[in-house]
């Protein structure tokens, strides 16, 4: 289900523009229909009314939980099943942020993320990407949310931008708290802007030299780290917000003083944070994660040199969750470790 088609469908049962905001609202916020001045039988039209047990029921079913991996950390990352039986991944972050899924699957194959190994599979509705944010509310408050869960949000441009206005415009989530994650599509730079909510951008960087961007991304469009800076920093000055650059450390590939010294010539002087993040391991694939020790220093370096450096670790390190993982292993089920 698309907002779009079920807009549509409200207008069918009688709906106007302010009865649709209403339905979507006490959805994306799930707080129930009986709130406020403006009680359903006083304010919706009778067929609408009638009609809203059934289109309740079609919401609750688009997405659902089938198991919780809570972490040490505060989070907890979330298998969840869509009505056609595929499954997706959301992360509940802490301090109040959930990472929510665009794809079932991914195209970019990026080679050190599990969710590209099997390719994608198909587009999640924004209507399942909204139930994904519901869900997360039915357990903690959720006052961000970040589209860096399983799939590329530029492979699905137009479910994504439906997701993130509602979420923008009823779900009580301000513009800068939703995060639009991307490995760089020129669709991005040109769709975003006209949008009606503007969300934050994090670009997926990883290394400033284009022939290894190449072979790490191997499908994502053919633009240089120098180029996606550029555009990164024009959206910057538009909306007023940074630019968060995503540096997934890898041991031995992007660690190495060569790449550092590039990074602070990249990115000194930018409207940016550069959040960096340990590898989170995912067994069968040939990369490593350096020592927290190691990553500390290197952070510390670059915010020495003028660079807004965050070191952030992967969530829910001790559940072994890295996104496509659990996926992964609903599919092929092995030994994985809970924690209480």
């Amino acid at each position: 289900m698309r907002i779009d088609s079920l807009r549509t469908h409200l207008r069918t049962l009688g709906a106007l523009p302010l009865h649709e905001d209403r339905i979507l609202r006490d959805w994306v916020r799930n707080s129930g229909h009986e709130h406020g001045r403006r009680r359903p039988g006083d304010f919706l039209p009778k067929p609408l009314r009638e009609a809203l047990p059934r289109i309740d029921a079609q919401l609750d079913g688009l997405a659902r939980i089938l198991s919780t991996y809570p972490a040490e950390d505060g989070s907890a990352r979330l298998l969840v099943g869509l009505q056609d039986g595929q499954t997706v991944e959301s992360v509940l972050l802490p301090r109040d942020g959930v990472c929510v899924s665009s794809q079932v699957g991914c195209a970019v194959g990026c080679q050190f993320c599990m969710t590209g190994q099997g390719g994608l599979v198909r587009q999640v509705t924004s209507g399942e990407i909204v139930a994904q944010v519901v869900l997360a509310r039915r357990r903690r408050s959720v006052k961000k949310v970040v589209f860096m869960g399983m799939g590329e949000p530029a492979h699905n441009l137009d479910n994504v931008m439906e997701a993130i206005e509602l979420l923008g415009v009823e779900g009580n989530i301000a513009h800068k708290n939703l995060v639009f994650s991307t490995v760089g599509d020129p669709r991005v730079f040109e769709r975003l802007p006209s949008g009606r909510v503007k969300p934050a951008l994090a670009l997926s960087l990883h290394t400033t030299k284009p022939a290894l961007r190449e072979r790490l991304l191997p499908r994502a469009p053919r633009i240089t780290p120098a180029q996606l800076v550029e555009e990164g920093e024009r959206y910057a000055r538009l909306t007023g917000y940074p630019i968060q650059y995503q540096w997934t450390l890898m041991e031995g590939v992007n660690d190495g003083q060569d790449e550092l010294d590039a990074l602070v010539d990249l990115l000194r002087g930018r409207y940016a944070v550069l959040n960096m993040i340990p590898y989170n391991a995912n067994e069968g694939l040939p990369f490593q994660r350096p020592g927290w020790d190691k990553a500390e220093r290197i952070a510390a370096w670059l915010f020495e040199r003028g660079i807004l450096t965050k070191l952030r670790d992967s969530a829910g390190q001790d559940v072994d969750g890295g996104c496509g993982q659990l996926r992964a292993r609903a599919a092929q089920p092995i030994k994985i470790h809970r924690s209480a």
